[in-house]
């Protein structure tokens, strides 16, 4: 029988449901929902999902609005181009330095490990999961560096990253096999050492999926 200390608060049920809502794009940007709606489906009362709301407020996930419920956020303007640029940044750095300690065992099996998972979740046309594993990836580049506050800062990116990939992903599920690709690809330069390949064949897969990270959701062109 599980312990009942550690079953997650009817709070955090309704705070996981509702933003896995969010970022699989189920409730898109505009969508109106309700404290009774999710109430109804998480099976709980309204107390603990108004607190999951105001959590979400807090990501700026939701806006609220008293008497009428919520209003999921959109993706604000320019904010794609932001993050696609912190990315590079991140990533382009974790290479450098990989190139000089090299690429340990533990994140070389843990990036094959995921490669193999997307590969099935490629076949199996699977966005949402795709998203996931696509993420653990890029992190893994970043983690593998050894620079821990990178890699803390890079993880605060990853329900955007998340967002993002699967509002672009899910109108052409074909691509994700060449992600995969792009991917080993990415690790092959690594394990060289060559970051400056690994450089151009990151901007190229970002700019493939998302649009060119310098100009990516901008609405000032």
């Amino acid at each position: 029988m599980a312990d009942p200390a550690k079953r997650p608060s009817a709070a955090h049920t309704a705070y996981a449901v509702t933003k896995e809502l969010i970022l699989s794009g189920e409730l898109p940007g505009g969508s109106l929902i309700s404290e009774g709606e999710i109430a109804e489906r998480v099976r709980v009362s309204r107390t603990p999902v108004r607190e999951a709301f105001l959590r979400l407020e807090s990501e700026e996930l939701l806006a609220l609005h008293p008497k009428r419920g919520a209003v999921v956020v959109p993706v604000p303007p320019g904010e794609a181009a932001d993050v696609l640029e912190l990315r590079l940044a991140l990533e382009r750095s974790a290479a450098e330095r990989i190139a000089r300690t090299g690429l340990h065992g533990d994140h070389h099996e843990k990036m094959r490990e995921l490669l193999r998972r997307q590969r099935d979740l490629a076949e199996a046309a699977d966005v949402g999961r795709f998203a996931d594993a696509d993420e653990a990836f890029h992190r893994c580049i970043v983690e593998a560096s050894g620079n821990r506050l990178a890699g803390r800062f890079y993880a605060t990116l990853g329900d955007r990253q998340r967002r993002m990939s699967i509002s672009a992903l899910s109108p052409r599920p074909e691509r994700l096999s060449l992600l995969a690709d792009e991917h080993e690809a990415l690790l092959d330069h690594l394990l060289r050492g060559d970051s400056a390949a690994f450089a151009s064949a990151l901007l190229g897969h970002l700019t493939a999926t998302h649009g060119s990270p310098y100009t990516a959701g901008r609405d000032d062109r």
